[in-house]
């Protein structure tokens, strides 16, 4: 891309002064400036004005999970169907870890945070120790295991990697991929700078994984590696069990094209996102969207009908994931924090909100996908998110769940 060509892309969506600083910038300075407008897509920019634009929710109904009881009686059936296919190569998992660790009050990204007591306990590790466990179980089979990283932490979590000898896990079945960003603006949706040869911009969003993945070109590393289903988890929980045979058995048996891993709700208002059907089609409402109705409503045994919330542990099949690669998933605008270069030229790191994030979510491709199998995992075994330093899902009560489980620490 030249200067006529950013120029006109920016002029397109009202964002001409990412240029201001033109005639100060080194040669090099204005390719890397360059490289950023030519890689951004601006297009979502116009519904921080246009919001009425945005898809509404549908009518929402309950969905039936697989649950506890079931899940115990069938274990060994379902738990042999997982196994299976881990062992002839059909199963992958990909950690979603493009964040940094800013809310636990480090620099660093998030996999890297020690949450050791006694010893070093890095979230990265607890989760490769949760892999190995499964590869114990399939006889020494490795997960192929792809790792999405941004261009915020990719070199610091590459590195990191390397450091610690993948914490056991064989390198040449890992492979590192960074996810798109998207820009960030201020209240009236004009881009905020970054420095005078740069936007600031932001992960998209967890829901652009696996465009990510196939603009990395891995969709042909799936194909050769004949993977048909890839198991989708986030970095901040630590308790979670990674390619879960049961799970995926279970998932496999269903016919569904996808699986999401649920816990049931602590109280009716928990902060999570829960199973249900949209418009007779598989989706998770977010906690903020569940009305006094349905956060009454029951089922015929008289529970709450909206009971398991979603803990971002998906295993999805990877055929239904191409086809719907190019749908459009919903927007989600996200009033942050963003961090911007003043006009003085000063860097500022503001203490309350002050723009909007643009993210596409995980959550939206359930629907996409047609057919999900919500399966219930027992909380205190598998959920130990680590969202705050202290409080609730934090450092602390991780630690506590770790404890609980025979963790060393």
């Amino acid at each position: 891309m030249n200067y006529e060509e950013a120029k006109q892309k920016l002029g397109a969506y009202g964002q001409e002064h990412a240029l201001q600083y033109w005639d100060e910038l080194s040669d090099m300075e204005r390719q890397n400036l360059l490289c950023q407008i030519d890689a951004l897509d601006f297009s979502p920019i116009h519904f921080v004005k246009d919001r009425g634009e945005l898809p509404a929710k549908g009518d929402i109904s309950p969905l039936k999970a697989m649950e506890l009881p079931e899940i115990e009686d069938r274990r060994e059936e379902l738990g042999k169907t997982g196994l299976q296919a881990i062992r002839e190569g059909k199963v992958g998992a990909v950690l979603l870890a493009g964040g940094m660790g800013t809310r636990l009050g480090s620099d660093n990204p998030k996999c890297m945070y020690d949450i050791g007591i006694t010893r070093h306990v890095y979230i990265m590790q607890r989760l490769i120790e949760n892999l190995m466990d499964v590869v114990r179980e399939a006889d020494g089979t490795f997960v192929p295991l792809f790792i999405m990283t941004s261009e915020k932490n990719h070199e610091a979590t590459t590195g990191f990697m390397k450091e610690h000898h993948y914490f056991g896990y064989d390198p040449s079945k890992i492979w590192f991929f960074r996810q798109d960003m998207a820009p960030a603006t201020d209240y009236n949706g004009k881009v905020y700078m970054e420095a005078k040869d740069r936007i600031a911009s932001s992960p998209n969003g967890n829901g652009g994984w696996f465009a990510s993945m196939a603009k990395a070109g891995l969709l042909s590393t799936l194909h050769d590696l004949g993977i048909e289903w890839l198991n989708c988890f986030s970095v901040d929980n630590v308790l979670q069990r990674i390619a879960d045979p049961v799970f995926i058995g279970a998932t496999i048996n269903s016919g569904c094209a996808s699986g999401s891993k649920v816990v049931r709700k602590a109280a009716p208002d928990e902060k999570v996102g829960v199973m249900c059907l949209e418009d007779g089609c598989p989706s998770i409402i977010e906690y903020y969207d569940m009305t006094p109705e349905l956060l009454k409503a029951k089922d015929d045994a008289g529970n709450p009908a909206y009971n398991f919330g979603v803990i971002l542990n998906y295993l999805l099949r990877e055929k239904d994931l191409e086809k719907i690669m190019n749908e459009k998933l919903t927007l989600h605008i996200v009033e942050k924090k963003i961090p911007y270069m003043a006009q003085d030229g000063t860097f500022v790191k503001p203490q309350a909100p002050n723009g909007y994030k643009f993210e596409l979510l995980i959550l939206d491709m359930i629907r996409h996908m047609g057919s999900c199998l919500p399966f219930e995992v027992r909380r205190n075994h598998e959920f130990a998110p680590i969202k705050n330093k202290e409080g609730v899902d934090s450092v602390e009560t991780a630690r506590e769940l770790c404890r609980q489980n025979g963790i060393e620490l």
